[in-house]
């Protein structure tokens, strides 16, 4: 059933605490509907929304959903969830996270989408941050917990939404992007696509919902983001940026330098021509390459550079983005988010950048999917340069675990290729493992998407 919500006054959000849909409560406040929502938690979502006085209760009651015109759920949130069973019972309309994400897009003239497989929240953050220092007046949608939004969303005044665009079970194809940007395309998500030609050709659907008039940005770094500005050229307007000179984009660094921990400068150019300089205060070579796209995406709609340049320099990474956790013994912990072979790539670059005497990992796989069809095979070598790495139990995730694939396995494949892998099932033996081995001047990065992040405490 087609939901207008034009017609709609009251919106109740099952999963309000989740990192996109606080994000959607406060634009949807934002734009004049009455907001109210639940979560099974506290969380610092929950408690900025408390904040702004959008009502959050914690336990989900069928009675929550009551005089709502509109329920939005996460995808977390089943069908047996009793505020979803409550709602058809009175016959009030249900929509999606990524669906109402969509609707929301509808309402601007100008939206612009950040799509990749990685990269895409720094990208999208470091646009919250220029907008913050008066850059973009843009309303802007983060899928992460930003430090200075205490949350995930930037309210603007200015006709323009800038959001992540999701490809996980292709959520990003509800929105109706002016301009698309993609960082890259890997293969990840293989519990739901079959290989990496059907990533491919969903962000192939992707472009294809820009209008006439609309721009595509591409990084050039990425080979089938290549073969996407070639297959489109002509239809829309283009933009490229990229580290590679090789491949003549349009805005790429000059002249890039690293401070004692591994934080870059640079200068940036667009068509030869030297814009001025850029200097980070976060760590690595993709960190880079996410300014740049941010900085494409920023002066493309009128951005003063010095604004923008100004900006990035104050930029700090989104929580589990190289996030430091503390220090015990003298070694340093910090914990990544990174759980693709591309991420760890990153996020060891970043580690190995910071000053250290050795550099310890320890990875936790979120998915047996990517344990078998990523770590089990020929992506191993992400951890090169790595002293050791850590290797706990699959953390199940949404899967549940056949029996086909251990952590084991990983540390066989990763041992194949650098030789640096350990076997240790729990983050308690880790820690003793740890204290054992690591000391004065060592750094270790957690890294995954699971319950890592809060395992790591264990470590400090």
């Amino acid at each position: 059933m087609e939901i207008n919500l034009e017609n709609i006054k009251k919106i109740h959000l099952i999963g309000i605490g989740g990192c996109s849909m606080n994000g959607l409560a406060q634009i949807l406040r934002a734009r004049g509907y009455e907001v109210d929502g639940s979560d099974s938690a506290v969380s610092p979502f929950t408690e900025r929304l408390g904040e702004l006085n959008i009502p959050v209760t914690i336990g989900q009651k069928a009675e929550n959903v009551d005089g709502s015109d509109l329920v939005i759920y996460s995808a977390a949130i089943k069908p047996d969830n009793p505020e979803r069973v409550r709602a058809r019972e009175l016959g009030i309309p249900e929509m999606e996270r990524s669906e109402a994400l969509g609707k929301i897009s509808e309402a601007y003239s100008q939206v612009v989408g950040i799509a990749g497989c990685h990269g895409k929240t720094t990208i999208t953050s470091m646009l919250a941050l220029i907008a913050e220092a008066g850059g973009l007046d843009a309303t802007v949608h983060v899928g992460g917990f930003v430090e200075f939004l205490r949350g995930g969303t930037r309210i603007g005044r200015r006709d323009l939404f800038i959001t992540e665009a999701c490809e996980y079970v292709e959520s990003f194809l509800t929105l109706r992007p002016t301009v698309a940007l993609i960082n890259n395309i890997d293969d990840d998500h293989l519990d739901y696509f079959r290989d990496i030609d059907h990533i491919t050709d969903a962000f192939r659907k992707f472009v294809s919902l820009i209008p006439k008039g609309g721009m595509f940005i591409g990084c050039t770094d990425d080979p089938r983001v290549r073969g996407l500005l070639d297959e489109f050229r002509g239809r829309i307007d283009e933009l490229t940026y990229g580290l590679d000179a090789r491949f003549a984009p349009d805005y790429y660094p000059a002249n890039e330098e690293y401070d004692d921990y591994g934080c870059p400068s640079y200068d940036l150019m667009f068509r030869g021509a030297p814009l001025g300089r850029v200097k980070l205060n976060v760590p690595g070579r993709h960190n880079m390459l996410n300014s740049v796209a941010a900085m494409a995406v920023a002066l493309s709609h009128g951005t003063d550079f010095a604004v923008a340049a100004e900006a990035l320099s104050r930029f700090k990474n989104t929580r589990r983005r190289f996030e430091y956790y503390g220090e015990r013994g003298g070694v340093r912990v910090f914990h990544d988010y990174a759980h693709h072979p591309a991420e760890i790539r990153a996020a060891v670059d970043s580690g190995l950048r910071t000053p250290h005497k050795r550099l310890f990992c320890v990875f936790q796989c979120n998915s047996y999917t990517r344990a078998k069809t990523l770590f089990c095979g020929h992506q191993g070598d992400c951890f090169a340069g790595v002293e050791r790495v850590l290797v706990p139990d699959i953390y199940p995730g949404r899967e549940k675990d056949d029996g086909s694939v251990h952590a084991r396995d990983m540390v066989a494949a990763i041992n194949e290729a650098t030789g640096n892998a350990l076997y240790i099932p729990t983050f308690e033996g880790i820690r003793e493992w740890l204290d054992a081995n690591a000391g004065e001047g060592d750094v270790v990065v957690t890294l995954g998407s699971g319950d890592v992040y809060i395992q790591t405490k264990k470590l400090l």
